[in-house]
């Protein structure tokens, strides 16, 4: 593992913490905050997806790489609230900042992943639209109407999680 990647995972594990606590971070957004959905990407596969082929749907946008321990950590809690309000529109929207299309779908078949994952690597424009620069993972809570509730920087606990989709999905009614 490259020094580069060895103080990513560092980086990953230990300033979503600190940054937390220091700017008091996971607040509840203001609801004329609008997730940008207006770029196109590479899937794990190699085709382009526009983001915009999401609109109207609750989503976490969520920023991540495989080498990411606490990236890794909420990946089932994911797949585990797609499969239980997939049917209500929900998904999740992966955008790898680091890995290659082919270490994704590897990924993907171990852990079963059941959203759509996106090669974010050196998508500096996506990154800095979604603040997701720095630390990782950063998941935006979006609801049907493209308002964000929620910006969070870290992991948390499967409950954690399913309590935002939720508080998405009643925000969502059409």
């Amino acid at each position: 593992m490259s020094m580069v990647r060895v103080w990513r995972s560092l980086i990953a594990s230990v300033v979503p913490v600190v940054l937390c606590l220091a700017l008091a971070c996971n607040q509840a957004q203001e609801p004329t905050d609008i997730a940008d959905l207006g770029f196109i990407v590479k899937d794990m596969h190699g085709e382009d997806v526009k983001l915009s082929d999401f609109r109207g749907r609750p989503l976490i946008v969520n920023f991540w790489f495989i080498n990411c321990p606490p990236c890794r950590q909420e990946v089932p809690a994911f797949v585990d609230l797609v499969k239980k309000y997939g049917d209500q529109g929900f998904t999740v929207l992966g955008l790898s900042v680091e890995d290659s299309p082919e270490a994704m779908r590897a990924f993907a078949d171990e852990f079963q992943v059941n959203y759509p994952l996106f090669v974010a690597l050196d998508r500096y424009d996506i990154m800095e639209a979604y603040r997701a620069t720095f630390a990782y993972p950063v998941s935006w809570f979006v609801r049907r109407d493209g308002t964000v509730f929620l910006k969070h920087l870290g992991t948390g606990t499967p409950e954690w999680f399913e309590r935002q989709v939720l508080a998405i999905l009643a925000e969502s009614v059409p």
